[in-house]
């Protein structure tokens, strides 16, 4: 391969930025990254002040153009257009794209998806993997279609899920694992030579877009389902339960065999690991707690300063589902 490829680079995550160093560094004789599209500044934090989401600060402490648009209208097409890009990459930027934007680059629009597709299509594949009780999960290249998360499938790398991971550790493995998975495809897609197979649509499941609302447990589900609910959902939105009308975090728990006579939602002691609380079929350990205003502690330090007694009760509240076999309405 002659010159570099020309590449726009679609993402307003964290999860994409190895891939962006790459880029700029051992991969820049393969691709130079003409333009980095992210979503506009926020307010965010406890200030509210209006912030820069990681992507658009690694891209402006690099001196790369950044195009943070609003929506994606004619006049971002035609600056787009204008890049003459041989190759959009998209990771988690969070729009669906037109197919007048799909077309602009000269080889592909190729999107980085972090799940082994067909299964969670959708918003949350990370949290619906760890949630869903899976013992892996990947992430994809795959050429980006009008359907969601559809398109036929380049390539994948397989990222294990651990027993203690949480979405935080496991986004973290899945952006290390998108570097190799470009690495190999980019010159291939240059040569003409990267191929495609589609996707079984049989096996396809879909996730949603993740709200606080669904950071709650019924603990009349089994201790096994609960540890997985709260480890996929730290640290966003994270899992919440009341302990003496308190709203307490849980940023990592697990499951226990057997357990006693107590209702769901029970305390009924600790270890030297977690608060036990007795569920509908096993023992929920709650390992990392975190009071309003605190820091997220292990079990046995958070306890030392906000006891919970043998027999107070957590109160349970209904959990709604975000993976589903169909697509969710949006």
């Amino acid at each position: 391969m002659s010159e570099p490829l020309r590449l726009v680079f679609m993402g307003s995550d964290a999860i994409g930025l190895p891939l962006l160093e790459w880029l700029v560094g051992k991969g820049s004789a393969i691709a130079r990254v003409a333009a980095v599209v992210t979503g506009p500044d926020r307010p965010s934090g406890r200030g509210q002040a209006v912030r820069p989401n990681s992507v658009k600060a690694w891209a402006d402490g690099r001196g790369l153009a950044v195009i943070q648009p609003e929506r994606l209208d004619a006049g971002v097409l035609a600056e787009l257009a204008g890049l003459r890009p041989d190759i959009t990459l998209v990771v988690a930027f969070g729009h669906i794209l037109r197919d007048d934007l799909i077309s602009i680059p000269r080889l592909a629009t190729l999107n980085l998806h972090a799940s082994l597709l067909p299964r969670y299509r959708g918003a949350s594949p990370v949290q619906a993997a760890i949630a869903s009780g899976d013992s892996e999960t990947g992430m994809t290249l795959m050429r980006i279609v009008r359907e969601l998360d559809a398109g036929p499938i380049a390539a994948a790398e397989t990222v294990a899920i651990a027993p203690l991971d949480t979405a935080l550790e496991i986004e973290a493995r899945l952006a290390e694992a998108a570097v190799p998975l470009v690495a190999g495809a980019l010159p291939l897609l240059a040569g003409g030579e990267l191929s495609f197979r589609a996707q079984d649509r049989a096996g396809a499941s879909y996730c949603r877009r993740l709200g606080k609302a669904d950071g709650v447990l019924d603990f009349s589900a089994p201790a096994a389902v609960l540890a997985a609910r709260v480890n996929g959902l730290h640290p966003w939105p994270c899992v919440a339960v009341d302990i003496a009308g308190t709203p307490v975090k849980v940023g990592l728990a697990d499951a226990l065999a057997g357990g006693g006579s107590a209702a769901p939602g029970t305390a009924v002691g600790s270890d030297a690991h977690g608060l036990l609380v007795a569920t509908g079929s096993g023992t929920l350990r709650l390992r990392r707690l975190q009071r309003p205003g605190g820091r997220m502690l292990g079990a046995p330090e958070f306890l030392r300063g906000f006891p919970v007694r043998a027999g107070d009760v957590l109160p349970s509240a209904p959990m709604p589902a975000f993976v589903s076999e169909s697509p969710f309405r949006r």
